[in-house]
């Protein structure tokens, strides 16, 4: 497979049509139409359902639209990497998150970054510990900062030296709003959203599971979620409590919600990670000594 061929692929995909992705692509119908049937040809596969209209993909289609994104970002991640190995520090920092308000320890140094090396530049994935894990592991991303607890045995990693408080996520015209802690009592039988990833069972020391104990199993968990916003509003909606980290939503204002923190504090840690052996660029190199240094002054 050629790599020109998946981004004649991708653009398909993301046109919808033949003649959309050619004239996008500016190359001929029958030269585009070619192309990707010597790719179904090759691959021993359909790729595409063809109509007058449109075309849709195939669940072999969609396996190798996943695939192609990945290969074609690491390209052209591979590419600019080795373009900007000058004299002058150049490139691009890819760095994935969870949501915490701690990323301004992040935005901090970036800042500083930016007004010594004003030719880097930063890309920026939010998503849970699993989305932020598998770009690391794909090589896709430099630099995962994961919240507590996750499993970053296999990586190389730095504390953040910062922690996020846990509550509950509520109306403020609810009764419980006026209370200045939640306790484990207050949780039963309310409708609950949490958080998926916190709630797994593994090796790693779960303070968030044994700070709920027995009653993690007794709790009447009505939806779980990945990324706050929109637990958020559901919560808003009146579909329930919602159990995340402070500082996320905006309980300020007119804003219909607020936040209250458990009773005992339940906190998480943060930590900075990065592959074992990584071979980092110039600008990635840069951005490791600052934290470094940020975290050490």
């Amino acid at each position: 497979m050629e790599l020109r061929v998946l981004r004649y692929f991708l653009a398909v995909v993301r046109e919808g049509t033949i003649t959309k992705a050619a004239n996008f692509l500016h190359v001929t119908q029958p030269t585009l139409s070619r192309q990707l049937m010597d790719l179904e040809k090759e691959l021993g596969q359909q790729l595409f359902i063809r109509s007058s209209n449109n075309i849709s993909l195939t669940p072999e289609g969609m396996l190798l639209k996943q695939r192609a994104q990945e290969i074609v970002e690491l390209a052209d991640k591979t590419e600019s990497m080795f373009s900007n190995m000058k004299n002058e520090i150049a490139g691009e920092i890819f760095i994935g998150s969870g949501e915490t308000s701690s990323i301004k320890i992040i935005a901090e140094v970036l800042k500083e970054i930016r007004l010594e090396y004003p030719k880097i530049k930063y890309n920026l994935y939010s998503g849970n510990a699993d989305d932020v894990s598998e770009k690391l592991d794909k090589g896709l991303i430099d630099f995962g900062i994961f919240i507590q607890p996750t499993d970053i045995s296999k990586y190389e990693c730095l504390s953040l030296n910062s922690f996020d408080t846990w509550g509950l996520i509520m109306r403020k015209n609810d009764p419980m709003a006026n209370k200045k802690y939640i306790t484990a009592d207050d949780l039963i039988d309310i409708p609950l959203i949490t958080s998926r990833q916190v709630e797994k069972i593994t090796n790693i020391k779960n303070e968030y599971l044994e700070w709920f104990g027995d009653l993690i199993n007794d709790l009447n968990i009505v939806a779980r979620y990945n990324l706050i916003y929109n637990a958020a509003i559901m919560v808003e909606e009146g579909l329930g409590y919602a159990l995340g980290l402070d500082g996320l939503i905006n309980v300020t204002g007119n804003n219909n919600l607020c936040f209250k923190p458990l009773k005992p504090i339940l906190k998480s840690g943060l930590d900075i990670v990065w592959k074992r052996y990584q071979v980092f660029s110039p600008a990635a190199k840069v951005f490791l000594s600052k934290i470094y240094k940020k975290l050490n002054s």
